[in-house]
């Protein structure tokens, strides 16, 4: 989080009306999720942390940070990292995202909200010469309560989309959002 970003609604910058959308989404979340390779078969677990916050600007910036879990719980290591940015699209429940990961890739999704749950999916998917081809994904984003759950399918390069990432992450308190 930088100077003039918050996830405090009561303080600070007041939120662009554009972003009354994607208002349920501000904030630090933190919790697990299992995953699957979409090109092997491989299950997987994951811890995640996730920061969505504002300026006073019309957008929401976003971060997460994953590592791998072991059966345990305990971590393995790092995994992977994103971060973009939230947007208002050109009608009252229309959304767009925009993320750049560690792993080389470029996705622009668009979407709608509604009920406190967004739906996504890619319009570009572009990627490094050395990262994989990943020809599009889907998000479903929903919040209930103190809770941040979503869903992904991912469709690797020539293949048709498959399940990829589930989690449920709880709203942090302020205090314990660093990132860093």
């Amino acid at each position: 989080m930088t100077a003039g970003d918050t996830a405090d609604l009561r303080s600070g910058a007041p939120i662009a009306d554009a972003l009354l959308a994607l208002l349920p989404l501000v904030g630090f979340w933190e919790g697990s999720g299992r995953g699957i390779v979409a090109s092997s078969g491989v299950e997987f677990a994951y811890g995640q942390r996730v920061e969505i916050v504002h300026d006073g600007r019309p957008f929401l910036a976003y971060q997460s940070r994953s590592w791998l879990l072991d059966a345990s719980g305990a971590v393995i290591r790092p995994a992977w990292r994103e971060s973009g940015f939230w947007r208002p699209g050109a009608g009252p429940d229309d959304v767009e995202l925009v993320i750049a990961s560690n792993t080389g890739q470029a996705l622009v999704f668009t979407g709608t909200a509604g009920d406190q749950q967004w739906e996504l999916e890619t319009v570009s998917s572009e990627h490094t010469p050395t990262a994989k081809d990943v020809a599009g994904e889907r998000r479903l984003y929903a919040v209930r309560a103190d809770e941040l759950r979503y869903a992904t399918e991912l469709a690797p390069g020539g293949r048709q989309f498959a399940p990829h990432l589930n989690a449920a992450l709880v709203r942090m308190p302020a205090a314990d959002s660093d990132l860093g």
